[in-house]
């Protein structure tokens, strides 16, 4: 039987001839068989090759610890193999679900409810691991899988949501208390820099103090030294400051005799020589 035929880019299709599969036809239009005296039976089934999810709803299951759960989960898979989707199972969106149920079921029976509730992802990875290879055998790929729902009964849910209200406090005291760690932190930052500033300024003070001081003593030096050589080339200098010297001490009161030896001016102050 002559057929015409077109494959979307999203999907491959799968040639029957008389009801056996013949091949693969990818992506385009085909014209398959003759015209005419043609009368073999051709058909073609279409498979969606791309990346689609799966709900599996409300499963009822009882942990380790005997605490009825409810939980939902979404699949994220794709056709990898269309041959053997088609041809291994009779539907294989069906066995994908009944796979990860009991995936899921295997699961969290093996776990207690406190493990449950402390790592809602190591579920996803669970059941996908668990999945993966029996999903393989018959041309899907499951990408993840991911927790949608988990439902718990009402007095559970009640300790569950005190739980969460303590854990509330407990993180709003942690953020408080690190902000006021933040503040004292930024105090004490700033207690130390003006505290770095002052005794640099102090340093700066002293090391002025003492480049002045070093300055003053080396100019006095300096004129003094000049003196002293003023006073060596003109010896009447000496004699002028000699003079200065004598009526500075009479301004101030001081007797002295001028052109007398040593015993006349003895002999004038009224004591005996020895």
């Amino acid at each position: 039987m002559y057929l015409k035929v077109t494959v979307p880019q999203s999907s491959t299709g799968l040639l029957y001839e008389n009801g056996a599969f013949a091949r693969l036809l990818e992506p385009g239009r085909y014209e398959l068989g003759k015209r005419f005296f043609d009368d073999v039976d051709r058909t073609v089934t279409l498979v969606d090759v791309r990346e689609r999810s799966l709900t599996i709803k409300g499963q009822e299951i009882l942990t380790a610890d005997k605490a009825a759960i409810r939980i939902s989960l979404l699949v994220y898979f794709r056709v990898t193999d269309c041959k053997a989707a088609l041809h291994n199972v009779t539907s294989y969106e069906e066995r994908i679900y009944e796979d990860v149920q009991l995936g899921a079921r295997r699961f969290l029976a093996s776990r207690v409810l406190a493990d449950i509730l402390s790592d809602r992802n190591e579920i996803s990875d669970a059941v996908k691991a668990d999945v993966k290879a029996s999903a393989s055998g018959y041309g899907v790929e499951i990408l993840r899988a991911d927790v949608k729902d988990l439902v718990f009964p009402g007095n559970l849910r009640e300790i569950m949501n005190q739980v969460l209200e303590v854990e509330r406090r407990s993180e709003a005291k942690l953020i408080e208390a690190r902000r006021e760690a933040e503040v004292s932190k930024i105090k004490a930052d700033a207690e130390a820099s003006a505290s770095r500033a002052k005794l640099e300024l102090q340093r700066d003070q002293v090391r002025s103090a003492a480049e002045s001081e070093r300055e003053r003593a080396q100019l006095a030096l300096e004129t003094e030294l000049l003196e002293a050589k003023a006073l060596a080339d003109n010896p009447q200098l000496m004699k002028l400051r000699e003079l200065a010297t004598l009526a500075e001490m009479a301004r101030a009161g001081g007797k002295f005799v001028m052109g007398l030896s040593g015993s006349s001016l003895t002999n004038v102050l009224g004591e005996r020589p020895e």
